[in-house]
């Protein structure tokens, strides 16, 4: 298989942007993902584009025809990608596999996702759980979460206020983050005595509905280096499902899909979770991120809650998570967030990330989940020194 590199990447605003549609979102992010690497839309070969659920946010179907026609990339094979939450990062381990087999030279990852156009967000999203066994009973992702922070509270002694780290230092990574949702700061009393949505889990402890499109593109590193692009490897690529039912798995207090995705893409890799610098990690819900820094090795079990509140995963910590803001502050287009993580990625290791650049990173890590586990991608990207 060939090397892989990312040459560019493209980002809209994330938030409730009522007067852009769904196609738009996709289109200004190629777009701008097209001008960022400096290739032409005739070059382009193919499409991968991860989307949750727009056919009930919407009522859309058949993206892979109407997104590339408004994005200028009619003609090319393009495929739509949905794996839930996960969809982006299936979509951007779709392209790289089509890359590294030599099938194509230049092939666009991207994510999509409208989700404030009127529809009821609580049901579209639901539909990424067990119907049968957890929607049709009541049960919706914020109660399965709550779940999961009972079950690691009882087990390991998390508390809320180490959950309430988490809030806190994702907005303060978010309000320096000009494409964020959400760009401002928030104290620990404000997340502690918010509005309870399932309890232990208050307002600001659950990721917002967003808007939003990204888009990455991939290609050989031959063909990185002629365009003297900076030279960001793929090294790793991990991808696994479990059970989408919470009530199959042993523990609650683990989210097992993390650490299977991630040993395949460490094994790829050929290095262990030590040798990376930070981590863009899918934190939904506040106790999402504490659970998966543990399963990533990160953190010990048990001992995720702890290091949020120490501060060991800030900006200036021992191993920064969610440099960007994460789903909390940044924002979750459900469709689009695994291709965000890679654009941050991508950024933090070029250099480009403004406010919140970590100082010389060599390789980062996207960690993208579907649902309350059911499925999970893990890539790591490295930056030729």
């Amino acid at each position: 298989m060939r090397e892989v590199a990312v040459i560019g990447i493209g980002l809209t605003k994330f938030g409730e942007l009522w007067d852009t549609p769904l196609r738009d979102l996709f289109a200004m992010a190629a777009a701008d993902c097209l001008e960022d690497a400096g290739v032409g839309r005739d070059q382009v070969q193919s499409a991968y584009i991860g989307c949750m659920t727009s056919g009930m946010f919407v009522a859309q179907e058949h993206l892979a025809s109407i997104l590339t026609d408004y994005a200028g990339l009619k003609g090319i094979a393009a495929t739509r990608v949905e794996s839930a939450c996960a969809s982006g990062g299936a979509a951007f381990r779709a392209a790289y596999l089509e890359v590294a087999s030599g099938a194509s030279d230049f092939v666009l990852a991207g994510g999509v996702e409208k989700m404030n156009d009127g529809a009821d967000a609580t049901a579209c999203l639901a539909a990424a759980a067990d119907q049968e066994y957890e929607v049709f009973h009541g049960v919706t992702f914020p109660g399965l979460y709550a779940m999961i922070a009972q079950a690691h509270m009882a087990k390991y002694g998390t508390t809320p206020e180490q959950m309430a780290a988490v809030a806190v230092k994702n907005h303060d990574n978010g309000a320096r983050n000009p494409k964020a949702q959400f760009q401002m700061e928030i104290t620990k009393d404000t997340v502690l005595n918010a509005v309870r949505v399932a309890e232990p889990l208050g307002l600001f402890d659950c990721s917002p509905v967003t808007d939003g499109g990204a888009c990455v593109l991939l290609a050989p590193v031959e063909v990185a280096r002629k365009l003297g692009k900076p030279i960001v490897k793929i090294i790793g690529s991990g991808h696994a499902t479990d059970t989408i039912a919470l009530h199959d798995r042993e523990d609650f207090a683990s989210i097992p899909v993390v650490g299977l995705a991630a040993q395949r893409a460490f094994q790829q890799a050929g290095i262990g979770i030590k040798d990376v610098d930070f981590a863009e990690v899918h934190d939904c819900f506040t106790i999402s991120e504490i659970v998966c820094t543990e399963e990533l090795g990160i953190f010990e079990r048990g001992k995720g809650g702890p290091a949020a509140e120490a501060g060991e995963t800030a900006l200036d910590g021992s191993f920064p998570v969610n440099t960007s803001g994460g789903l909390k502050s940044k924002g979750h287009p459900v469709g689009a967030t695994g291709i965000a993580q890679i654009c941050e990625v991508y950024a933090q290791l070029t250099g480009r990330a403004g406010d919140r650049q970590l100082k010389n990173p060599r390789r980062g890590l996207a960690q993208n989940m579907g649902g309350s586990g059911g499925s999970c991608t893990v890539h790591i990207l490295e930056v030729e020194s």
